[in-house]
Protein backbone atom coordinates (compact mmCIF):
# COMPACT_ATOMS: atom_id res chain seq x y z
CA UNK A 1 0.00 0.00 0.00
CA UNK A 2 2.83 2.32 0.61
CA UNK A 3 3.65 2.18 -2.68
CA UNK A 4 0.89 3.18 -4.39
CA UNK A 5 -0.20 6.50 -5.49
CA UNK A 6 -1.91 8.75 -3.08
CA UNK A 7 -5.53 9.24 -3.92
CA UNK A 8 -8.40 11.60 -3.44
CA UNK A 9 -11.35 9.94 -2.52
CA UNK A 10 -15.04 11.13 -1.99
CA UNK A 11 -16.95 8.11 -0.30
CA UNK A 12 -20.59 8.12 0.29
CA UNK A 13 -22.80 6.20 2.11
CA UNK A 14 -26.08 5.01 0.44
CA UNK A 15 -29.43 4.88 1.97
CA UNK A 16 -30.71 8.52 3.12
CA UNK A 17 -27.74 9.96 1.82
CA UNK A 18 -27.68 9.63 -1.83
CA UNK A 19 -31.14 7.77 -2.08
CA UNK A 20 -34.27 9.72 -0.22
CA UNK A 21 -35.58 6.42 1.46
CA UNK A 22 -33.77 3.16 2.31
CA UNK A 23 -33.77 0.70 -0.41
CA UNK A 24 -33.41 -2.81 1.49
CA UNK A 25 -37.12 -3.43 1.92
CA UNK A 26 -37.80 -2.06 -1.30
CA UNK A 27 -35.53 -4.19 -2.91
CA UNK A 28 -36.80 -7.08 -1.54
CA UNK A 29 -40.51 -6.27 -2.41
CA UNK A 30 -39.37 -5.67 -5.82
CA UNK A 31 -37.88 -9.25 -6.27
CA UNK A 32 -40.42 -11.05 -4.68
CA UNK A 33 -43.12 -8.78 -6.96
CA UNK A 34 -41.43 -10.10 -9.77
CA UNK A 35 -39.68 -13.53 -9.12
CA UNK A 36 -42.35 -14.89 -6.52
CA UNK A 37 -45.18 -12.74 -6.10
CA UNK A 38 -46.89 -15.16 -3.12
CA UNK A 39 -44.08 -14.02 -1.19
CA UNK A 40 -45.57 -10.81 -0.83
CA UNK A 41 -48.13 -12.61 1.90
CA UNK A 42 -45.13 -12.94 4.22
CA UNK A 43 -44.29 -9.32 4.62
CA UNK A 44 -46.18 -8.97 7.80
CA UNK A 45 -43.41 -11.66 9.39
CA UNK A 46 -40.78 -9.54 7.60
CA UNK A 47 -42.52 -6.62 10.08
CA UNK A 48 -42.59 -8.98 13.04
CA UNK A 49 -38.77 -9.39 12.34
CA UNK A 50 -38.10 -5.58 12.55
CA UNK A 51 -40.34 -5.46 15.84
CA UNK A 52 -37.71 -7.90 16.76
CA UNK A 53 -34.95 -5.86 16.15
CA UNK A 54 -36.37 -2.75 17.84
CA UNK A 55 -36.78 -5.00 20.86
CA UNK A 56 -32.77 -5.25 20.58
CA UNK A 57 -34.18 -9.38 19.93
CA UNK A 58 -32.19 -9.92 16.86
CA UNK A 59 -29.26 -7.55 15.85
CA UNK A 60 -29.09 -5.78 12.35
CA UNK A 61 -27.22 -8.24 10.87
CA UNK A 62 -29.96 -11.06 11.41
CA UNK A 63 -32.77 -8.96 10.74
CA UNK A 64 -31.19 -8.59 6.93
CA UNK A 65 -30.80 -12.60 6.56
CA UNK A 66 -34.52 -13.14 7.71
CA UNK A 67 -35.79 -10.66 5.52
CA UNK A 68 -33.46 -12.00 2.86
CA UNK A 69 -34.64 -15.58 3.25
CA UNK A 70 -37.99 -14.75 3.45
CA UNK A 71 -38.68 -12.49 0.54
CA UNK A 72 -36.06 -13.31 -1.88
CA UNK A 73 -35.19 -16.90 -1.05
CA UNK A 74 -32.71 -19.34 0.72
CA UNK A 75 -30.38 -19.31 -2.55
CA UNK A 76 -30.91 -17.26 -5.68
CA UNK A 77 -28.51 -17.90 -8.52
CA UNK A 78 -26.85 -14.81 -10.66
CA UNK A 79 -28.63 -15.59 -13.79
CA UNK A 80 -32.10 -15.17 -11.64
CA UNK A 81 -30.82 -12.21 -10.23
CA UNK A 82 -29.32 -10.42 -12.97
CA UNK A 83 -32.72 -8.52 -14.13
CA UNK A 84 -33.70 -7.73 -11.03
CA UNK A 85 -30.58 -6.40 -9.90
CA UNK A 86 -30.78 -4.11 -13.21
CA UNK A 87 -34.22 -3.45 -13.17
CA UNK A 88 -34.17 -2.15 -9.33
CA UNK A 89 -30.78 0.21 -9.80
CA UNK A 90 -32.55 1.83 -13.01
CA UNK A 91 -35.76 2.46 -11.03
CA UNK A 92 -33.69 4.12 -8.07
CA UNK A 93 -31.54 6.13 -9.91
CA UNK A 94 -35.00 7.62 -11.90
CA UNK A 95 -36.78 7.92 -8.51
CA UNK A 96 -34.55 7.70 -5.28
CA UNK A 97 -32.00 9.94 -5.73
CA UNK A 98 -31.54 12.73 -4.27
CA UNK A 99 -30.29 15.83 -6.42
CA UNK A 100 -27.64 17.19 -4.22
CA UNK A 101 -25.94 13.78 -4.39
CA UNK A 102 -26.09 13.85 -8.17
CA UNK A 103 -24.38 17.07 -8.00
CA UNK A 104 -21.69 16.12 -5.60
CA UNK A 105 -20.38 12.84 -7.53
CA UNK A 106 -20.27 15.46 -10.55
CA UNK A 107 -18.46 17.74 -8.48
CA UNK A 108 -16.12 14.75 -6.95
CA UNK A 109 -15.48 13.20 -10.40
CA UNK A 110 -14.57 16.67 -11.98
CA UNK A 111 -12.26 17.04 -9.29
CA UNK A 112 -10.68 14.13 -9.65
CA UNK A 113 -11.58 11.82 -7.00
CA UNK A 114 -12.65 8.10 -6.61
CA UNK A 115 -15.89 8.23 -5.81
CA UNK A 116 -16.55 5.11 -3.47
CA UNK A 117 -19.96 3.82 -1.79
CA UNK A 118 -19.80 2.85 1.46
CA UNK A 119 -22.93 1.27 2.65
CA UNK A 120 -24.31 -1.17 5.29
CA UNK A 121 -26.66 -2.61 2.38
CA UNK A 122 -25.97 -5.80 0.42
CA UNK A 123 -23.54 -5.39 -1.77
CA UNK A 124 -24.98 -7.44 -4.71
CA UNK A 125 -27.71 -5.18 -5.02
CA UNK A 126 -26.08 -1.81 -3.99
CA UNK A 127 -23.46 -2.38 -6.58
CA UNK A 128 -25.73 -2.16 -8.98
CA UNK A 129 -26.87 0.90 -7.57
CA UNK A 130 -23.37 2.66 -7.64
CA UNK A 131 -22.64 1.30 -11.04
CA UNK A 132 -25.86 3.17 -12.61
CA UNK A 133 -24.93 6.28 -10.71
CA UNK A 134 -21.29 6.70 -12.00
CA UNK A 135 -19.54 5.33 -8.32
CA UNK A 136 -16.29 3.64 -9.29
CA UNK A 137 -15.93 1.22 -6.57
CA UNK A 138 -18.92 -0.08 -3.99
CA UNK A 139 -18.57 -1.25 -0.68
CA UNK A 140 -21.22 -3.13 1.50
CA UNK A 141 -22.47 -6.08 3.22
CA UNK A 142 -21.09 -9.14 1.63
CA UNK A 143 -23.81 -12.53 1.17
CA UNK A 144 -22.25 -15.90 1.40
CA UNK A 145 -21.11 -17.45 -1.67
CA UNK A 146 -21.36 -20.93 -2.47
CA UNK A 147 -19.52 -23.17 -5.11
CA UNK A 148 -22.50 -22.76 -7.24
CA UNK A 149 -21.29 -19.00 -6.53
CA UNK A 150 -25.45 -18.28 -5.71
CA UNK A 151 -26.16 -15.80 -3.43
CA UNK A 152 -27.50 -16.92 0.24
CA UNK A 153 -29.19 -15.56 2.89
CA UNK A 154 -26.45 -15.40 5.24
CA UNK A 155 -24.12 -12.62 5.76
CA UNK A 156 -20.59 -13.69 5.23
CA UNK A 157 -17.91 -11.44 7.47
CA UNK A 158 -19.36 -8.13 9.01
CA UNK A 159 -22.70 -6.18 8.73
CA UNK A 160 -21.46 -2.91 6.99
CA UNK A 161 -22.40 -0.79 9.71
CA UNK A 162 -21.06 1.50 12.41
CA UNK A 163 -17.00 0.57 13.03
CA UNK A 164 -17.50 -2.31 11.12
CA UNK A 165 -17.84 0.08 7.98
CA UNK A 166 -14.72 1.90 9.00
CA UNK A 167 -12.92 -1.50 9.05
CA UNK A 168 -14.21 -2.98 5.78
CA UNK A 169 -13.43 0.67 4.02
CA UNK A 170 -9.70 0.29 4.99
CA UNK A 171 -9.85 -3.21 4.42
CA UNK A 172 -10.90 -2.33 0.80
CA UNK A 173 -8.08 0.36 0.77
CA UNK A 174 -5.31 -2.57 1.74
CA UNK A 175 -6.84 -5.00 -0.81
CA UNK A 176 -7.15 -2.07 -3.46
CA UNK A 177 -3.65 -1.28 -2.78
CA UNK A 178 -5.08 2.62 -2.75
CA UNK A 179 -3.15 4.67 -0.13
CA UNK A 180 -5.43 7.66 0.55
CA UNK A 181 -4.30 11.72 0.39
CA UNK A 182 -7.50 12.92 1.34
CA UNK A 183 -10.92 11.73 1.84
CA UNK A 184 -13.87 13.26 1.60
CA UNK A 185 -17.21 11.27 3.58
CA UNK A 186 -20.77 12.18 3.33
CA UNK A 187 -23.46 10.46 5.79
CA UNK A 188 -26.88 11.35 7.14
CA UNK A 189 -26.53 8.97 10.15
CA UNK A 190 -24.57 9.44 13.49
CA UNK A 191 -23.65 5.53 12.94
CA UNK A 192 -21.04 6.84 10.79
CA UNK A 193 -19.19 8.78 13.56
CA UNK A 194 -16.10 6.50 13.31
CA UNK A 195 -15.75 7.30 8.88
CA UNK A 196 -16.69 10.54 10.11
CA UNK A 197 -13.70 11.03 12.59
CA UNK A 198 -11.23 8.76 10.62
CA UNK A 199 -12.11 11.53 7.30
CA UNK A 200 -10.36 14.43 6.15
CA UNK A 201 -13.39 16.54 5.12
CA UNK A 202 -16.75 14.74 7.30
CA UNK A 203 -20.21 16.37 5.58
CA UNK A 204 -23.39 16.02 7.45
CA UNK A 205 -25.84 15.07 4.71
CA UNK A 206 -29.19 15.62 5.81
CA UNK A 207 -28.86 15.04 8.98
CA UNK A 208 -30.99 13.51 11.99
CA UNK A 209 -31.08 15.62 15.17
CA UNK A 210 -28.28 13.77 16.81
CA UNK A 211 -25.82 13.99 13.84
CA UNK A 212 -26.57 17.64 13.33
CA UNK A 213 -25.54 18.12 17.05
CA UNK A 214 -22.33 16.70 16.03
CA UNK A 215 -21.30 17.91 13.26
CA UNK A 216 -21.89 21.51 14.91
CA UNK A 217 -19.64 20.14 17.95
CA UNK A 218 -16.87 18.91 15.41
CA UNK A 219 -17.14 21.95 13.00
CA UNK A 220 -18.18 19.41 10.51
CA UNK A 221 -20.45 20.38 7.23
CA UNK A 222 -23.85 19.90 7.23
CA UNK A 223 -25.81 20.05 3.55
CA UNK A 224 -29.24 20.01 2.33
CA UNK A 225 -29.51 17.47 -1.01
CA UNK A 226 -33.25 18.21 -1.46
Amino acid sequence: MSSASPTDLAIYDMDRTVTRRATYTPFLIYCAARRAPWRLALVPFAALSMLAYAAKLIDRGRLKEINHRLLLGALRTRAELAPLLSGFAALTARTNVRPGARAAIARDKAEGRRVVMATASYRFYAAAIAEALGFDDCIGTDTLLGLDQAVRAKIDGQNCYGPAKLVMIEHWLAREGVSRAHVRFYSDHVSDAPVFEWADEAVAVNPHDRLRRMAVQRGWAVEDWG
